[in-house]
């Protein structure tokens, strides 16, 4: 049953980590709010602008700890609404993009809570735009897909056969998975020389790219960590070559990839290691 007199709980899309990048909207949302539930990738600099008497709520969940369960923030949304507050929930990337937006969502809709959703640039599409990937091209990308590279332990509920015929494969959250990752699109048929990159902390002034092949991505991405993005297929053989680079004078060599360093001084062909952006 609809609740009377409440206000709509904005999902907010924080963006991809450049907090210039959150839309018009989702910034009117913020300003607006009298609490604020905030996750641990949306860019802290964001809450500068919330008013002076709004309340902070830090609901984010880091690796090896978890300060509110995504029960409790349900609840937390809920209650807050009820009370009459207008509530931001603020997400890094988009909220219905591996946000668990939708578990929010169906939450406040079964308690008769009002919400909108506004979305917000995902990673999955800024992160390697940041790094100078497309991840279409018209002569060598004509579809992508994005799967999270996170499961449920002793699950595995990707179709990596479909997966590797993709012509681009975004992962999120997919790092400490990266050597099952390859492995499984290799016994699905990907060819070992597929270029691959990996974006760390993309958009943001600490992003930095690695560049190689699914044979040695995992070993070129040692120490990198999430927040991270990972492409593979032809396009990623972009990854860190200055934008006035001919593609085709990349692809022509595609099956005989083979990474150099990377810098945003490269010169044409040159792609591999890690630079900073």
């Amino acid at each position: 049953m609809k609740i009377e007199n409440c206000p709509p709980v904005s999902l907010v899309g924080a963006g991809p980590g450049d907090p210039e990048l959150i839309t018009v909207k989702g910034l009117a949302r913020l300003k607006a709010a009298d609490v604020i539930v905030y996750d641990a990738l949306a860019p802290a600099a964001l809450l500068n602008d919330a008013r002076p008497d709004a309340r902070l709520i830090d609901a984010g969940k880091r690796p090896g700890q978890q300060r509110l369960s995504q029960a409790e923030i349900n609840a937390l949304l809920i209650q807050q609404a009820r009370a009459g507050r207008r509530v931001a929930r603020l997400k890094g990337g988009d909220p219905f993009v591996f946000g668990r937006g939708g578990e929010e969502a169906a939450a406040l809709r079964a308690a008769g809570v009002p919400y909108e959703v506004i979305p917000g640039v995902t990673s999955a599409v800024a992160a390697p735009a940041a790094a100078g990937i497309p991840l279409t091209h018209r002569e060598y990308a004509a579809n992508f897909a994005v799967a999270t590279g996170c499961r449920q332990p002793g699950a595995d509920c990707q179709d990596w056969e479909a997966l590797a015929r993709m012509d681009t494969l975004v992962i999120l959250m997919g790092m400490r998975n990266l050597p099952r990752i390859v492995a499984r699109l290799a016994a699905a048929g990907r060819p070992s020389i597929t270029p691959a990159a990996v974006i760390q902390w993309g958009t943001t002034p600490q992003q930095q790219v690695v560049a190689g092949t699914l044979a040695d991505i995992v070993e070129r991405a040692q120490g990198m960590a999430s927040p991270a993005t990972i492409v593979i297929g032809a396009v990623a053989a972009l990854a860190g070559c200055p934008q006035t680079i001919e593609a085709a004078s990349i692809f022509s060599k595609i099956y005989s990839f083979s990474p150099g360093v990377a810098s945003k001084t490269a010169s044409p062909g040159q792609t591999g290691a890690m630079y900073n952006a």
